[in-house]
């Protein structure tokens, strides 16, 4: 009868293989030089007691295909006991699983049958039967596909349907786990499978529940006038206290005078929450102030989740534009090395989420105008003035679907500027120069039609062009290439990857918890998923 129960286990990992891929995956190979000889560890299990094991507990049994896949890779060998009991390995998980748990304050990580065991794991010095031992080896298994599910793959929203392109990380849970049994190590950094700022954002969350607990968060009315350097003001000594307690500032005074301590921690928290860093505290900086605890706690949940969603860099050079920071940061040998102001488009014509190759840069570019722009607002202005056109350096190059294709000359006033950076993508989404650097002293950038206009293109052109020896790419020769009459296209020797994401909260390079709006409402709709579920 055993043997018919592993049999039918078999066809339904096969069943869902063939369902998930189209194709057999190919089988598993077994490790047979683990035997009760030359392994470390005397325990072995019985296939028959794995499948007996998933018929009892439905909750686990969804991990069926991982189970299989696991133990007879180890030739059905134990990972969580040896010969001498529970493993460092298996602490060094209940560890981090507990650690976790309290950190994101959900419980809904441990499984159902997990809790039985739970306290019984903490009496070492209590023996176990046969079948404990059997039952509890099969459970933490369980429960380390259950948590690696949650907190590494994330949730299964559609990501794509909430405006996320990115292709989402793939996780083996089987390859995960035996890297984690391979950890010599409590330090859970050594094997967890996510980006560095996962960690960095996950422990920032303790105070937020801390302050969230102490309840009565006052809610501040702005001052008519805002408040600068030597004012006095009844709402100061407030003030004081609430930066205090979010950590920008450190022991302060009660006083109501606006000092030089303030000042530097109202310009750190106005420097985290994307504000103009005046030092001036108006309105805009005490609506940031009055955001509560548990506001906080949700934005950082819900950017832990879209971190999880995140690929494996795997080429340490990189180009990372922060759609709701409005900055563009360039990272060689994983280390930044540049960054700069961007605009991104505008709440109605919303910069896609989404990775690409950066492959041409093109200097003094003509500006094939989409024909949205020309039906909306080429048209309405020719129609008005009829020289509009060659007033706007412009040309109509033929004719499509009843609409004139128009084009800007290369020149000073183009909308793409003198230069722009291409990485082919079926948005129409690339990285250009603009004529209207004024708009990059806004604290606020969502302004354009959905393309990333930087602040420094030069800059960045000589960065993508340092080590092509072909050509010597000197600060005369890029101005020279972006003011010709006709444009010049370049191909960069080796493609550099462009990720352009959407992160409403994270942790700088400094080790400073910094939040922004939520411009395109993403937050919003992630939100109404992930906390109904």
């Amino acid at each position: 009868m055993k043997y018919v129960r592993l049999l039918l286990l078999c066809l339904v990992v096969l069943v869902i293989n063939s369902c998930k891929h189209g194709k057999v995956k190919p089988p598993v190979v077994k490790d047979t030089s683990i035997t009760k000889t030359t392994s470390f560890n005397e325990l072995f299990l019985d296939s028959s007691q794995m499948v007996n094991f998933l018929a009892a507990n439905k909750e686990l049994s969804l991990f069926a295909e991982q189970y299989a896949d696991f133990y007879t890779s180890r030739n059905y060998q134990y990972a969580w006991f040896d010969s001498l009991g529970l493993t460092q390995q298996a602490t060094n998980f209940m560890n981090l699983l507990q650690t976790t748990v309290d950190n994101l304050k959900d419980s809904s990580l441990f499984s159902r049958p997990f809790l039985g065991i739970k306290d019984r794991l903490s009496k070492k010095d209590q023996p176990y039967s046969k079948q404990e031992l059997l039952n509890t080896e099969f459970l933490l298994t369980g429960q380390f596909f259950l948590f690696a599910t949650k907190v590494y793959k994330g949730s299964d929203i559609d990501a794509a349907a909430l405006g996320w392109f990115i292709p989402r990380k793939k996780t083996n849970l089987k390859e995960l786990l035996l890297t984690t049994l391979k950890a010599d190590s409590a330090n859970a950094e050594r094997y967890t499978p996510l980006n560095p700022q996962y960690q960095q954002l996950q422990s920032t969350l303790g105070l937020y529940h801390n302050l969230s607990k102490q309840g009565n968060w006052e809610q501040f009315k702005a001052p008519s006038k805002s408040l600068k350097p030597g004012d006095t003001s009844l709402l100061i000594p407030s003030i004081k206290k609430r930066l205090q307690l979010l950590g920008d500032a450190t022991i302060m005074d009660s006083s109501n005078t606006y000092d030089s301590s303030l000042l530097l921690a109202v310009r750190s928290f106005q420097q985290r929450m994307g504000l103009g860093v005046d030092g001036s505290i108006g309105k805009k900086m005490m609506e940031e102030l009055n955001v509560l605890p548990s506001k906080r706690i949700e934005q950082i949940l819900l950017n832990l989740e879209r971190i999880r969603w995140m690929p494996k860099q795997t080429d340490s050079n990189y180009v990372l534009v922060n759609i709701p920071e409005f900055k563009l940061h360039v990272f060689d040998s994983g280390k930044q090395q540049l960054e700069m102001r961007v605009i991104v488009g505008s709440a109605a014509n919303s910069t896609v989420i989404f990775s690409g190759n950066l492959q041409y840069i093109v200097f003094s570019p003509y500006w094939n105008v989409p024909e949205s722009i020309v039906s909306k607002e080429i048209l309405p202005s020719m129609k008005r003035n009829p020289n509009y056109i060659a007033n706007k350096n412009m040309e109509i190059t033929g004719y499509s679907n009843g609409l004139p294709m128009v084009r800007q000359k290369p020149g000073a006033g183009n909308s793409l500027g003198l230069v722009k950076f291409l990485f082919p993508n079926s948005h129409s989404i690339y990285l250009h120069d603009t004529p209207n650097k004024d708009l990059f002293s806004e604290s606020s950038r969502s302004l354009s039609h959905g393309c990333i206009r930087l602040s420094e293109p030069k800059k960045f052109a000589q960065y993508l062009l340092r080590e092509d020896t072909a050509t010597i790419w000197k600060s005369k020769v890029i101005d020279s290439c972006m003011h010709l009459s006709t444009e010049k296209w370049v191909t960069l020797k080796k493609k550099v990857p462009v990720l352009l994401v959407y992160f409403t909260a994270w942790v700088d390079a400094n080790g400073k918890l910094n939040f922004r709006k939520d411009i395109y409402k993403h937050d919003e709709k992630l939100a109404a998923k992930l906390f109904t579920r």
